[in-house]
């Protein structure tokens, strides 16, 4: 949600214009307010696109369509007009995220949250299919989810039966991944009512499995795939065995053999009913009611419609998963005599996610004062106005006005919870900016949980920003998956700076998106600030807006070397070297021998690299009677053949390694050779740690995620602490800060109050972090890695690994 700009109406339709949801280059998606005092979320048109004859031919039907549906599943049309010069669409507003960003942020859902989504989404199908209509874009981020029920939207390329198409016939429309086969070969055959129960069944294993089943990469090759091969169910066995089978037949490629929505809905409801007695109530056929029409079976849905989902090129009303608020009047509403589902259908995470983004919805961000308005005196606090009284509190905003007491009864306890908590801290500033973080990161490829765990992080450093009251200004994350492809870098890299809000980028996360999107971000002066990757091989010398807040590898092995040096003594090191990790290992060794530990001696024992046989290295390297072993390699299951092989040769000394390697699979393989061994790693582990701030962090996190801090979630929580202190210096009370402001006073920037590490940039010219405690031990210790501290901050070991090991053998 950003704020509105001064070239923005102020009324629309009879509908004033509270904030922007969306942008894209047909149009905008505006949060507004009707004249009953209910929130939408209402789509314009830019005029030049209107100009277009189909194109407003194809937004005039999708208000038709979509004005006349009145199933409870889907997002009701509240009033439009595709007659204006500038055409606006304008729908209820929903609360909570879409289904693709729950299942990119949180993983797959739980059965009973996947049943239920499928007992509601094929109700909605149903009567869509009774009033003879075909969605055709069934998919993730067309379904939103609210804690009364999931929502279907978007029926911009909806067809009714013999309606003739809009586009040429050979056009494939829709989103590979959820077309039918019968979609993927475009012409050829009927797209009917079965065509969105086929895209339903990919809809409910990926929500159940977090995996397409018919894969990503290439849309040509999906759709190949999606016509020629059999799906890929993995980890659909957690769902009870009937409702596998019949989301399994509703990918059958013969369209005569799929279900219909009625009967998807039957099914998955019986499940549902006898799995949890609770739902008995939502049986199919109170579902469906006695004056239900049955679903149209067959049918033909025309060959063609618009060329991508939705109006193209312009946000949808599924903008409203951005932000969340429920319409006026839905509040337990009922399903023909059949009670909607309670709140707990979706997990705590979402829940909480439905309730704070209803709450900010109550209080968007201020559309900026216009030129002509008189700056503050002297007096003021740099960076703009701020009257010390403060605006109205989130509590009375709550008690006030028919919309906010429908919000309120919508989210529950949980946004009066979410309200009380950051109003205890007393009231923010009247009318503070909001200011754009981007989140660029690998959402749903290789780097997943690392991204995840660092969007975590960011996410509670804003929350707590926010809840400041003495904050001078809001922060807002934008998040822009480059699904670990160069090319979906450059996409997402030119995306972000084409908000005008942003003013500082946290990611990418790997090496291939960062070289590609770095030249955007450089060439736009738009500071980058790296979370878990170390910049290499970009300079931060020439990329003057690359700020890295993590060691280099370089340095990977210098915490190993003072652990050997100073906590184990050791003055004979072994350095097996690996050479199937090429220049790591070489790099890795010389760093041994320039600054051999206890400034002893240092032996190198090369393995070759199509060599899986450590047990020569390890005989030559326990010939020089060492007292440490290190691994000069990065493969887990490479380094668990050491480890076996140093046990099985009597040597229970000292064994190290750098992070890479710290890795379940090198616990599993090794077994009980893995004890003992210490590991460097640039990041920390807060629940371990014994600083306020980690703890504080660690009770926060848990209670939002369930679950302990990952890897590298505290560095980007620690790294919007960065960001927050270079804007607040820079007075980002005004709304005029460019990023290449930010990027310069970065550099100047010290932050030592974070929960990872100190950041500290070097002031010479390579603008690099200073390392010092800036890296840490971990040990292998009851079969798991135990976090012994920041490197230069271990003293000595409980007992050393002669005496634990040799005793026990």
């Amino acid at each position: 949600m950003h704020a509105l700009r001064l070239q923005d109406p102020v009324h629309l339709g009879g509908h004033r214009l509270l904030a922007r949801l969306g942008a894209g280059g047909m149009g905008v998606v505006y949060l507004a307010r009707a004249t009953d005092g209910g929130l939408v979320a209402l789509k314009v048109i830019r005029a030049e696109h209107a100009a277009d004859p189909a194109f407003r031919a194809r937004f005039r039907r999708e208000v038709n369509l979509a004005t006349g549906l009145t199933g409870h599943w889907v997002v009701p049309v509240t009033a439009a007009d595709a007659e204006a010069r500038e055409p606006w669409l304008a729908t209820a507003f929903v609360p909570g995220p879409s289904l693709a960003e729950t299942v990119v942020a949180h993983g797959p859902l739980p059965a009973r949250t996947v049943l239920t989504l499928g007992v509601h989404l094929a109700e909605a199908l149903a009567e869509l299919h009774a009033a003879g209509l075909v969605h055709r874009d069934v998919k993730p981020g067309n379904i939103l989810l609210a804690r009364d029920g999931p929502r279907l939207i978007d029926f911009g390329i909806a067809h009714g039966v013999g309606v003739t198409a809009l586009t040429a016939p050979e056009a494939v429309i829709g989103t590979p991944g959820y077309l039918s086969p019968e979609q993927a070969r475009a012409g050829d055959g009927d797209v009917g009512p079965s065509s969105d129960v086929f895209s339903l069944g990919c809809v409910l294993a990926y929500a159940a499995t977090e995996q397409r089943p018919f894969g990503g990469g290439d849309p040509a090759a999906v759709l190949y795939r999606t016509v020629h091969e059999a799906p890929d169910l993995t980890g659909l066995d957690r769902l009870p065995p009937r409702a596998r089978a019949v989301v399994a037949r509703c990918l059958a490629k013969d369209s005569g053999q799929r279900p219909t929505a009625g009967q998807l809905r039957d099914a998955l409801a019986a499940v549902a009913a006898a799995r949890d007695p609770r739902a008995a109530g939502a049986s199919w056929e109170s579902h469906r009611g006695p004056s239900a029409k049955p679903a149209t079976p067959g049918g033909s849905g025309g060959n063609g419609g618009g060329r991508s989902a939705g109006t193209p090129g312009i946000p949808s009303t599924s903008a409203a998963r951005a932000t969340g608020s429920e319409p006026r009047g839905e509040v337990g509403r009922t399903v023909q005599g059949a009670p909607a589902p309670d709140g707990d259908w979706l997990p705590p995470a979402v829940l909480r996610l439905v309730a704070e983004r209803s709450v900010r919805a109550l209080h968007p961000p201020p559309r900026p004062s216009a030129p002509a308005t008189p700056r503050p005196s002297a007096a003021s606090p740099p960076g703009g106005p701020h009257d010390s009284a403060g605006g109205p509190s989130r509590r009375r905003i709550l008690t006030v006005g028919g919309s906010a007491a429908a919000v309120l009864a919508t989210v529950g306890a949980a946004a009066l919870f979410v309200t009380r908590e950051k109003n205890s801290r007393g009231p923010a500033p009247r009318n503070p900016p909001t200011h754009t973080l981007g989140f660029h990161a690998d959402l749903t490829g290789r780097d997943k949980e690392t991204a995840k765990a660092q969007e975590r992080g960011a996410s509670l450093a804003i929350d707590a920003h926010n809840a400041r009251r003495e904050a001078r200004f809001r922060l807002a994350l934008t998040m822009y998956d480059d699904r670990g492809t160069a090319e979906g870098a450059e996409k997402a890299a030119r995306r972000l700076l084409a908000d005008p809000s942003v003013r500082a980028v946290i990611g990418p996360t790997g090496g291939t998106t960062l070289r590609a999107a770095e030249p955007l971000y450089t060439a736009a002066r738009m500071p980058i600030v790296l979370v878990s990757h170390d910049g290499s091989p970009l300079s931060t010398a020439t990329t003057r807006t690359l700020c890295v807040t993590r060691v280099d590898d370089d340095l990977a092995i210098q915490p190993v070397i003072h652990y050997l040096s100073r906590v184990r003594g050791a003055r004979r090191t072994a350095v097996v070297q690996d050479r199937a990790a090429g220049r790591t290992a070489w790099s890795l060794t010389r760093d041994l021998q320039t600054a051999p530990p206890g400034e002893g001696m240092v032996t190198v024992h090369p393995v070759a690299a199509e060599d899986d046989d450590f047990r020569k290295a390890v005989t030559r390297a326990l010939a020089e009677h060492p007292q440490a072993v290190v691994y000069a390699g990065v493969s887990p299951g490479r380094a668990a053949a050491l480890a076996r092989a140093l046990r099985q040769a009597g040597f229970f000394g000292a064994r190290a390694a750098v992070e890479p390697v710290m890795r379940p699979a090198f616990l599993r393989e090794a077994r009980e050779a893995a004890e003992h061994w210490v590991f460097s790693a640039p990041y920390t582990e807060p629940e371990s740690a014994d600083t306020e701030a980690a703890k504080a962090f660690t009770t926060e996190y848990r209670a939002r995620h369930g679950r302990a801090p990952e890897p590298w979630a505290a560095e980007a929580h620690d790294a919007v602490g960065l960001l927050v202190r270079t804007l607040d210096v820079l007075g980002a009370g005004n709304t005029d800060i460019e990023p290449a402001q930010v990027a310069e006073r970065l550099f100047h920037m010290t932050y030592d109050d974070g929960v990872a590490k100190p950041i500290r940039l070097l002031g010479d010219t390579t603008h690099g972090l200073d390392p010092r405690g800036a890296s840490f031990l971990y040990q292998v210790r009851g079969g798991t890695f135990q976090f012994l501290g920041p490197y230069d901050q271990v003293r000595a070991a409980a007992q050393t690994d002669e005496e634990s090991e040799g005793r026990s053998t």
